[in-house]
């Protein structure tokens, strides 16, 4: 039997126990006082991401977790959305299978929008019948984030046999339905969604958790809604879960659930309240097989060494030290990446906008909202071609489809700031078509070109000067460590900057741009699209 010794905090029984958690074949024997000595140390649960995208840290599941544990996350709610919009049931299986490897526990869900929207192309179509089948599976705990909210609202066929599938077999369903209040998300909540990540105001929250739902405070790349919803944990405590939905890799090394924890204790937040948001909460509401401290619970648990911080010395999993002073133990895992992508390389030409109308729908792009907002401008033009004014903050944007040659679909965004040069991604949520923004049609077709060639990956061009990180796993994540991504990956930002953008994460942002369940403008590989009217405007 081992044990590990220190000032034990217990939310389920809100209790502190200066002693020592016993363990013995990976599960808790006895949380007990002892005497003697006892580190100033604390002993609590380990944390969980409670809804994350796993394929937005570009990281696969294995180089993930070398970050994440040592901010002492234990376990994640995650929503393989992404790369089963690229590569189907195949996708699925592969983070599945990848997570497997390493000690973390990872609960991937069904997604339950593939493709996300009927007005995109999309890789793969996971139908209700699909869905039904990977329900079916002992390893798939729950049913992911229900975008089509206008379809649940009008008792789409589709939609609800998903949702039934998900509830009949006695698992979850996890929401996406941003800015729905009043009787519109009653109506939401009734079909039997539980959850919601997407709440922007205060007001919001209130409401969702007035009318029973269990409200995700998220603070990831884009989004970053904690400071907006936290007042929420003191109202409703024990209904309050902690997530990041999308964080990429320069951030995740910064901290993970532990930063969050940190900063609602500083704001003064009760203790047991904020552990049971980071713990509590989504291991009861998910059915996960991580401990609380109990026992007989698994043997997950953290040190330490204080809590204004929470900073981990250690990170235990099944009884076993996982991590400790910033070394992750674990074997090395191996990644045969799958993919879906044909490569081609559009001309300058192809992005020019022809227009005979007077004015034109322009995106307006912010930093720390997926919202974004909506102009009708009178652009400058020539000879009947719509141009960009990158002096004046307007960029031309475009998204190439990835599964088939298309030409590409263009339009206009402000916010980016590129005075010159262009930025382009494939990670592009949902469909992960190419997105790119720059300064002039030359440029946006080469920085599309370099994801082309290497069939994946985020690009930059400035000059005569040219960088890419390769994505070659689904054109989503890297299969090089973690480190060497985030430093690749800052020194893209860095580019983006030199080219005049303010954004402090503009490859989120970018990634964001098609991402057509969220108002109010957007463009996809078949043209500009409002998200509130659910139609084509060009």
């Amino acid at each position: 039997m081992d044990s590990v010794r220190g000032i034990v905090l217990d939310p389920v029984s809100r209790r502190r126990l200066p002693g020592e958690v016993a363990f013995s074949d990976g599960r808790i024997t006895a949380v007990r006082g002892t005497g003697g000595d006892i580190p100033s140390s604390y002993i609590l649960p380990g944390f969980v991401d409670a809804h994350v995208h796993i394929e937005s840290s570009m990281l696969v599941p294995t180089e993930f977790v070398r970050i994440a544990l040592r901010h002492g996350t234990v376990a994640t709610v995650s929503d393989p959305h992404e790369i089963a919009n690229v590569c189907g049931v195949e996708g699925i299986d592969f983070m599945i299978r990848n997570g497997r490897e390493s000690p973390l526990k990872f609960a991937f869900g069904v997604p339950s929008c593939v493709p996300a929207t009927p007005f995109e192309t999309s890789g793969a179509e996971l139908d209700a019948d699909a869905v039904g089948r990977l329900l079916d599976r002992e390893d798939i705990p729950f049913l992911g984030e229900m975008m089509n909210w206008p379809g649940v609202l009008a008792e789409d066929a589709g939609v609800m046999a998903k949702i039934r599938a998900a509830l009949d077999r006695g698992k979850p369903v996890d929401g996406h339905a941003p800015s729905l209040t009043g009787e519109q998300a009653a109506r939401y909540i009734a079909a039997g969604i539980s959850t919601d990540h997407e709440c922007a105001s205060l007001e919001e929250a209130l409401d969702k958790l007035e009318k029973g739902m269990l409200v995700l405070i998220r603070e990831g790349s884009a989004a970053r809604d904690f400071d907006e919803l936290i007042p929420a944990l003191e109202k409703y405590p024990g209904r309050i879960m902690f997530c990041s939905d999308d964080k990429h890799p320069d951030d995740l090394q910064q901290g993970h659930i532990n930063a969050l924890a940190a900063r609602a204790l500083r704001r003064g937040l009760d203790l047991w309240d904020v552990l049971e948001a980071c713990s509590v909460v989504p291991v009861r509401h998910y059915g996960l097989d991580v401990g609380l401290l109990q026992e007989g619970d698994p043997a997950d648990f953290l040190v330490v060494a204080n809590t204004e911080n929470m900073e981990v010395e250690q990170t235990w999993i099944d009884g076993e030290c996982v991590q400790e002073g910033g070394k992750v133990f674990f074997r090395e895992g191996t990644v045969s990446p799958v993919n879906n992508f044909v490569p081609h390389s559009p001309a300058p030409e192809d992005f020019r906008i022809r227009w005979d109308g007077e004015s034109f729908p322009v995106i307006e792009a912010s930093e720390g909202s997926l919202l974004t907002g909506k102009t009708w401008d009178r652009l400058p033009s020539e000879e009947g071609e719509l141009l960009a004014s990158p002096g004046q903050g307007m960029n031309k944007i475009a998204v190439v489809c990835r599964y088939r040659r298309a030409d590409p679909a263009a339009g206009f965004v402000r916010g980016f700031g590129l005075r010159e040069g262009a930025i382009a991604s494939s990670v592009a949520h949902d469909s992960h078509n190419i997105v790119a923004v720059g300064a002039s049609d030359a440029d946006l077709a080469r920085a599309v070109d370099l994801v082309m060639r290497h069939r994946g990956g985020i690009a930059a061009v400035l000059g005569d000067r040219e960088e890419v990180l390769p994505l070659p796993v689904a054109g989503l994540m890297s299969d090089r460590p973690g480190g060497e991504v985030s430093t690749v990956y800052e020194r893209l930002t860095r580019m983006a900057g030199e080219m005049g953008s303010p954004l402090r994460a503009p490859y989120m942002v970018l990634s964001f741009m098609a991402l057509l369940v969220i108002p109010s403008l957007r463009i996809s590989d078949r043209g500009i699209f409002d998200a509130e009217r659910f139609e084509f405007l060009a």
